[in-house]
């Protein structure tokens, strides 16, 4: 089958969160079973390959409002896959794929336009005919709907299915209306049945209304969204009213790249038939972090952006009354209240605390490696790659029944499921605390 693959990100080219691991790796495995995968990504300034440096395989005129946008499309092959980078560097050679500083670009809508009509050209410009087109996120949302509107008579894309993947509903590409016209739709389109949401323009409703499929990244989180206002964040309706082409399908991850046996980060490896190196890997990062090399206490490793949605706040509430009795790393950046939180927390347990402000790919893995305990007490959270790669290593995780984490963290063996980790409500201190202390 030959399938069009639509990110903002994928590794290992340019990351902010899962969403780029999901795409990679999902990538892969199709172009490793034997499909003709082509993935269309930004070319932005973080993105370096050798291969794109030796020129530009095709000039594409992409329409942009009244505006044809003159813009390069670069190829290169990236083991089984295709990958097709959109070059035009005033809307993406800049700091920050999204923003910077915290705030986003301003002009978010006009970038993001422009890279959906550019993958809907650029496939054509190479003669790429897809069997289906894979959407992900608010950021390529609008594909499906061009598809059903703009390219509905195109030959090239006759009969070609959309599917659209919701990976956190949160984000949603809320724009002014007057969006409308730089990306193409008219008043006409300005509806409830539409793709108008509280009197914005929203990219994610537009390929919700006009994806052929929908899916999302865990089965408890396609219930959610569906039946609750806090998890739909106001589409819970619109997804109802689609149920029927809406499928939840579990996020999975990268096994090869997260194999303790062959992580070349590790200071010692290990595996589930011999974990003897993790003694090794906790003692280490201990030094790392200048804190008491103690075999016999609880390692506690935290891997997250800072955010309100991953209930780090109520962390911390859970944590200090147990500092005593465990040590804890902390490796993230995000919110700058969080932030200064977690500082401050160290700097009052500085032999139990130690917290990493940014992120290191090389410390991710040896954290996952040397933790005896992965906390991820996220109010909500869609799927989670955390908990699965921490379990990958050998380190049980306390996280809150929600979303992904549900379906796949099991306290009590239910349905064949063999107990893996502990379960706390989620947005509940205590409620954490007591999974802590279990």
């Amino acid at each position: 089958m030959k399938i069009l693959i639509a990110s903002s990100e994928a590794v290992p080219f340019c990351k902010t969160g899962g969403l780029a691991d999901v795409v990679g790796a999902l990538s892969q495995k199709l172009g490793a079973a034997g499909h003709d995968v082509c993935l269309f990504l930004p070319k932005y300034r973080a993105v370096e390959a050798a291969a794109l440096r030796g020129g530009v395989a095709y000039q594409l005129s992409i329409p942009l409002g009244a505006q044809k946008i003159t813009a390069f499309l670069r190829y290169m092959q990236w083991k089984s896959v295709s990958i097709c980078f959109i070059d035009y560097p005033p809307f993406f050679d800049r700091e920050g794929l999204y923003g910077r500083e915290g705030e986003d670009h301003p002009d978010n809508d006009q970038r993001f336009i422009l890279f959906s009509r550019g993958v809907l050209e650029g496939t054509k410009a190479i003669g790429f005919k897809p069997q289906i087109v894979h959407a992900h996120d608010w950021q390529t949302a609008l594909i499906p709907a061009y598809l059903k509107k703009q390219y509905a008579s195109d030959p090239f894309f006759a009969r070609t299915p959309s599917v659209l993947t919701l990976h956190n509903m949160a984000y949603q590409g809320n724009f002014s209306a007057q969006t409308l016209s730089a990306a193409g739709f008219g008043p006409g389109d300005f509806t409830s049945e539409g793709v108008e949401y509280f009197g914005k323009f929203s990219f994610l409703k537009a390929g919700i209304v006009y994806a052929d499929f929908l899916t999302t990244v865990s089965p408890a989180y396609a219930r959610e969204i569906a039946q609750s206002e806090k998890r739909g964040f106001g589409m819970e309706g619109l997804l109802r009213k689609r149920q029927s082409v809406l499928f939840g399908i579990l996020n999975g991850i990268d096994t090869d790249a997260w194999n303790p046996e062959h992580d070349a980060n590790l200071p010692r490896r290990f595996s589930s038939r011999d974990i003897s190196g993790k003694a090794a890997c906790k003692k280490a990062v201990q030094e790392q972090c200048r804190l008491p090399q103690k075999a016999d206490i609880p390692l506690i490793a935290v891997i997250s952006r800072l955010d309100y949605q991953k209930g780090l706040d109520i962390a911390i509430c859970a944590l200090e009354p147990r500092i005593d009795r465990c040590q804890a790393v902390v490796l993230g950046t995000g919110d700058g209240a969080l932030q200064e939180s977690f500082a401050a927390l160290a700097r009052r347990h500085p032999k139990a605390v130690y917290f990493h402000s940014g992120f290191s790919e090389a410390l991710a893995h040896r954290l996952y490696a040397a933790s005896d305990i992965f906390l991820m007490p996220s109010r909500f959270e869609p799927c989670g790659l955390g908990q699965m790669i921490a379990m990958r290593y050998g380190s049980l995780p306390v996280a809150s029944k929600t979303g992904g984490l549900a379906d796949t963290v099991m306290e009590s063996g239910k349905d064949g499921f063999i107990p893996n980790g502990f379960l706390a409500e989620p947005g509940d201190a205590e409620d954490l605390g007591r999974a802590l202390d279990r």
